[in-house]
């Protein structure tokens, strides 16, 4: 009759604990089919996807299935819906899509905040200028976004700022232990030297009036090549007319080609 019991017990416990992985498990995205309507918005919002050919929109598509396989979307304040998470994913693929199979292996979930935030990580209170945030210490592998701000990085058709895509340059710029402007990850070592003297030359003419590059590019060279990185991947044409040199930097150190 213990036996039983205990036998009854371990049962009982079981089914409490399937009950339980079978409600709060992560859902997992289907690596096979991509929605139709994730296909619609990328084409009519997302200009770096609409310039792509067939098997590379295929590629960039199964590249954001597998980031949101991967890494755990969460809001803090607000909901989360499916046209967040494909923002996200897309923030994520676009710096990465010259580097066919390679991931983020630096983070395991981006959290989206109801509006800016301060260095406290607060959305109330005073401060609160930032939009975007790579974690380090206690918040270590995560990231942090305005809402608000990712959409508006995609719905600003005529804009040279994308939150999402600034961020995820940073973890890329982090994944070599120092966030510095140098991508090691991605830049050749002979390529370095002549980028950073396209960083400090750039910067200089921010200094001086003479550039449209956003002036907080100027802040350091980790937030240089973040925010011409933006401008890289948002208004890719523009770039090219007022910025030649650096434009073609660029393309060798993300492999594309607009």
């Amino acid at each position: 009759m213990q036996i039983n019991n205990v036998l009854l017990g371990v049962i009982f416990l079981s089914l409490i604990f399937l009950s339980w992985y079978l409600l709060f498990r992560r859902k997992k995205i289907s690596t096979d089919v991509f929605p139709k309507n994730w296909k619609e918005y990328l084409e009519n919002e997302v200009l770096f996807y609409r310039n792509l050919k067939t098997p590379d929109k295929n590629r960039f598509e199964q590249s954001i299935l597998a980031f949101l396989d991967k890494v755990t979307i969460t809001g803090v304040g607000t909901e989360v819906d499916d046209r967040d998470r494909l923002l996200v994913a897309t923030s994520a693929v676009i710096p990465l899509f010259g580097f066919p199979g390679w991931s983020y292996r630096n983070l395991n979930e981006v959290l989206l905040y109801e509006g800016k935030f301060n260095r406290d990580y607060q959305t109330e209170g005073g401060d609160r200028n930032i939009l975007g945030m790579v974690g380090s210490g206690e918040m270590n592998r995560m990231m942090i976004l305005s809402k608000p701000e990712l959409h508006r990085g995609y719905t600003n058709h005529t804009g040279k700022s994308n939150v999402g895509i600034h961020e995820f340059v940073h973890l890329l710029d982090k994944a070599d232990g120092t966030t510095d402007g140098l991508p090691e990850v991605l830049m050749q070592h002979q390529f370095s030297i002549p980028w950073l003297k396209r960083i400090h030359k750039e910067i200089k003419e921010i200094h001086q009036g003479r550039s449209d590059i956003n002036p907080y590019g100027a802040t350091n060279e980790a937030e240089f090549l973040s925010v011409v990185s933006e401008y890289f991947f948002t208004q890719p044409q523009l770039l090219e007319k007022k910025h030649p040199e650096l434009f073609n930097m660029l393309e060798k150190i993300y492999r594309t080609k607009h």
